[in-house]
């Protein structure tokens, strides 16, 4: 060790360097004043202000010398500490690692195991799930193509029994009429031309009337479901607005009557939203991807054609892969299997679980084209400003926050006009909650049964058994403290069992009928 140290050398380096920069800071102090004495024996006319220039010119010489100096002395420290660093990682790497050196330091975790695992970055293997799944689906596309060819067609777009549907066309166009109506109404109500017992009264009339005369004509056609299916959501959807429309506008009225009485302070309202109904805010509503009536919205500054454009090009792409996924995968799947509830269990199992990842790809898909592209498009349409169509209800806990993240236009509606006025009645949080779920199990069983022509109730009962599960997944997450447990359960319940099996259900029903009434 003694032989190899170099603190000796370095020391002897480091006088010769000092040695040098002193040598070469060295300032001919001597010459000038020579030169000086020179100058003044040879001229002795030159005056006092000659030799305060020269004395400038010295010192100003003197101070770049020292500059310069002082430059050299910056960069040779430079270079000395370069040099005793490459010393240092020498030394390091000849004497750190030698086998007497200690291999163990510290107390660590496995990466993969539960006090670490969630601290580590796990991208590769992510990578690696999206290879597996390209893999294994790429499989079963080569798998289903050899077996049945490729199946789809033209039918599934259009065919002669769609022309059969156009009074369900007209019955869809006609729904105009009644947000029309209750504007009449508002506006009467407005100008007191009638009392609040009798707009009360026509506007159940109207809104009941809006929702039974679709399921009528649905019930009364023989349609395919898909438009059936069609009606039923715009029925709904002018439904949900025609009584945001209306219960808006009667609270603006109440508030309006309020403060004009002087039961409400008119500073702490917003008098400026609340005058008379206003039809073009109206038809802007009935247009706009919102169900919550308000007289004025979030506006962006201009439209964005060539954003349009992309977003109506990814549209047509996705709907016509969620087509082909039906066409090509579903249908075969479900033509090919039992009742899944008569029969053996162990195959019914199996056909669920088969009909569960092409049925999830059509659901991503449906998704991702409504509640992204569609409404988006819309919205940049009309310039509407709010787009939080729906927040991130993948990493959903329980079924309670997958409720309230992935559909926010019905999420807000519920709240807005059913969920706090319920509170306000003084009704439970608890019985609130479980009237918003039968609100929502009515019309899911009215968008399915209705088009399908039969009435078993498996989508409500589907969407009330959301209230033990959502009990059941509040239970499990507060339990575990753990928000992995609670996400696999929601996808597990949702995905894997639920629609697949509603899917089942529906279309052995409907093959069923179609041949008890051959």
């Amino acid at each position: 060790m003694a032989l190899l140290d170099t603190s000796d050398i370095g020391g002897d380096s480091t006088a010769v360097r000092g040695e040098i920069r002193r040598r070469r800071s060295v300032k001919p102090d001597a010459g000038f004043g020579i030169g000086d004495g020179l100058y003044d024996t040879s001229s002795s006319s030159r005056t006092n202000s000659s030799e305060e220039e020269g004395e400038s010119l010295t010192n100003g010489f003197d101070e770049k010398e020292q500059i310069r100096a002082g430059d050299e002395t910056q960069t040779t420290q430079e270079n000395k500490e370069k040099t005793d660093q490459r010393r240092d990682k020498t030394s390091l790497l000849q004497y750190a690692y030698r086998a007497s050196s200690p291999a163990h330091r510290r107390v660590k975790e496995s990466p993969l195991s539960s006090d670490a695992i969630f601290k580590q970055s796990h991208a590769g293997l992510f990578n690696l799930c999206i290879v597996v799944l390209v893999a294994v689906n790429g499989r079963l596309i080569i798998e289903n193509l050899m077996k049945y060819g490729l199946l789809i067609n033209s039918n599934f777009w259009f065919s002669s029994r769609s022309l059969r549907d156009w009074p369900l066309l007209m019955c869809c166009v006609s729904l105009l009429f009644f947000p029309l109506a209750a504007y009449i109404v508002e506006k009467l109500a407005w100008k007191k031309r009638i009392s609040d017992p009798v707009v009360i009264t026509l506007h159940v009339i109207i809104t009941t009337t809006s929702i039974l005369y679709p399921v009528f004509m649905i019930l009364m056609v023989d349609s395919v479901v898909l438009s059936g299916v069609s009606l039923m959501l715009c029925a709904c959807i002018n439904w949900l607005k025609l009584t945001s429309f209306v219960h808006t506008s009667y609270d603006m009225r109440s508030l309006v009557n309020s403060a004009d009485k002087g039961e409400t302070e008119s500073e702490s309202l917003d008098i400026e939203l609340f005058y008379d109904a206003d039809f073009k805010s109206l038809v802007y509503f009935l247009l706009a991807p919102t169900l919550c009536y308000q007289i004025r919205y979030p506006r962006t500054a201009f439209i964005r054609k060539g954003w349009v454009l992309r977003q109506l090009i990814k549209l047509i792409i996705f709907t016509g892969l969620m087509g082909f996924i039906i066409e090509q995968y579903i249908n075969p799947i479900v033509q090919n299997s039992q009742h899944p509830l008569n029969g053996d269990i162990l195959y019914a199992i199996e056909r669920v679980l088969k009909l569960s990842v092409p049925n999830l790809y059509v659901w991503l898909c449906m998704f991702y084209c409504f509640f992204h592209l569609w409404l988006n498009i819309l919205a940049e349409l009309l310039r509407f400003g709010d787009r939080e169509f729906y927040k991130d209800w993948w990493n959903a806990q329980t079924i309670e926050e997958y409720w309230r993240l992935w559909n926010m236009p019905v999420h807000k509606w519920i709240v807005r006009h059913l969920y706090f006025p319920c509170l306000r009645n003084g009704i439970p949080k608890g019985a609130a909650i479980l009237v918003a779920f039968f609100m929502s199990a009515v019309f899911h069983e009215l968008c399915i049964a209705v088009p399908c022509h039969i009435f078993k109730f498996w989508a409500f009962i589907g969407i009330m058994f959301q209230v033990p599960l959502v009990l059941l997944t509040n239970y499990l997450q507060n339990k575990f403290q753990n928000s992995m447990v609670g996400n696999i359960i929601f996808w597990c319940f949702f995905s894997i069992l639920g629609q697949p099996m509603c899917v089942l259900l529906y279309y052995h029903d409907v093959m069923n009928q179609k041949v008890n009434s051959k």
